[in-house]
């Protein structure tokens, strides 16, 4: 069946239409990773958005369950070159045309992706529908386009109550890539900073969108994990005198979450040490007076290089996110930027003064993408009195 992507300028894509057929408009990004189709397909940071995939092969491996970094997909929309239909993997158990359908997410396949990509290089970021109604009137369907706003993401991906992950246990989905169990908070979870049972390092983590990778990164490391919804407390987090505390990646426009910045805000007036990644990033540096704001086109694969400015050592990144912090707005006397990226020079991470708090934008769990910054998940351990 014919498909139909129609950007806010007028232009349109015909191409075929794999999973739903339902009609949808979004804000059209795209994400230059080669491998890890189904990590981003499961990537809460991607809710509000469809996405192109710049690379021309999609589904060639399939759909495996333990990859999924959340229990669905989350885009709106999902748009390739080619789709492999025939996935040849021994650890695949579905395929990627399937698993569209079976969550209800539109897509089109078969146009120019290059193109694609290109205009929105160069024009911006653009709305865009995705329709297999062949009758459409671009009179008619351009306004309802270029209208569209993205909400509060964070309370659409966020979970809904706390749940708790034992230091050393790092399965994700269980292996139909349908369900993931849920842990109770323990009663002994609560205590003087210690670590349950006077062992273990024990980090808060408030869920913004998190990807599963950045909970697995902090279990192998030895420590009790519990993720409490973006909309809990200072206070209730506090309370339970954490021995750190994460702040994750999550989709939208940070100043779409006041009630966050307002608890962040206290958080980082606490003496707790913080660790915060991507939309943590931003939201950290609104509740410090700092202003974010929009890029072009947003910085999103695994190919990004970053310069810490501390060595002069360049990592090579995963990243998602079409906001930044403008460093022209941080006051020094409150932190200043520790790192950058070597393409445009923006802003990829800033380290707070007097303060055990470093924040970055882009993502050191990878999945996808490459694990060289995985250290900061060691330097975070080390703040909070470990690998001591």
């Amino acid at each position: 069946m014919k498909a139909f992507l129609i950007l806010e300028d007028g232009t349109v894509f015909t191409g075929t239409s794999i999973g739903s057929r339902r009609e949808v408009i979004s804000e059209v990004v795209f994400n230059t990773s080669m491998t890890g189709y189904l990590e981003v397909l499961t990537d809460p940071s991607y809710s509000g958005q469809a996405v192109c995939m710049t690379y021309p092969l999609i589904g060639n491996y399939g759909v495996c369950g333990d990859d999924q970094e959340s229990l669905r997909p989350w885009l709106d929309g999902y748009i390739v070159r080619e789709l492999s239909r025939m996935p040849s993997n021994f650890r695949s158990q579905d395929t990627i045309q399937r698993f569209l359908k079976r969550y209800d997410i539109p897509g089109i396949a078969g146009i120019d992706t290059r193109a694609l990509t290109r205009k929105l290089r160069e024009s911006g970021t653009m709305n865009g529908m995705i329709t297999t109604d062949e009758n459409f009137r671009l009179e008619e369907v351009l306004p309802k386009i270029k209208s569209y706003r993205t909400g509060n993401e964070v309370e659409l991906v966020t979970r809904s109550e706390p749940e708790f992950y034992p230091a050393g246990m790092q399965e994700s989905c269980i292996p139909d890539g349908h369900a993931m169990a849920v842990r109770e908070v323990p009663a002994d979870w609560e205590g003087n900073g210690q670590g349950r049972q006077g062992k273990k390092l024990r980090v808060a983590l408030l869920d913004l969108g998190v990807k599963e990778n950045i909970i697995r990164s902090l279990q192998k490391r030895g420590c009790d994990v519990t993720v409490y919804p973006a909309w809990t407390s200072a206070e209730e987090i506090l309370g339970t005198h954490p021995d750190g505390i994460m702040l994750t990646n999550g989709p939208g426009d940070p100043k779409d979450c006041p009630n966050e910045i307002r608890e962040i805000r206290k958080l980082y007036e606490s003496d707790t040490p913080i660790f915060a990644i991507c939309l943590g990033h931003q939201l950290m540096a609104l509740a410090t007076g700092s202003d974010t704001k929009k890029m072009k086109y947003g910085h999103r694969g695994g190919n990004h290089p970053v310069r810490d400015l501390s060595t002069g050592r360049v990592y090579i990144t995963s990243q998602n996110h079409g906001y930044m912090v403008d460093t022209d707005t941080v006051d020094p006397s409150v932190a200043v930027p520790a790192y950058v990226n070597v393409n445009d020079q923006t802003n990829e991470g800033l380290k707070y003064l007097n303060k055990n708090i470093f924040t970055v934008q882009f993502h050191p769990e990878a999945s996808p993408g490459p694990r060289d910054s995985g250290y900061l998940f060691d330097r975070f351990i080390e703040m909070m009195g470990g690998n001591k």
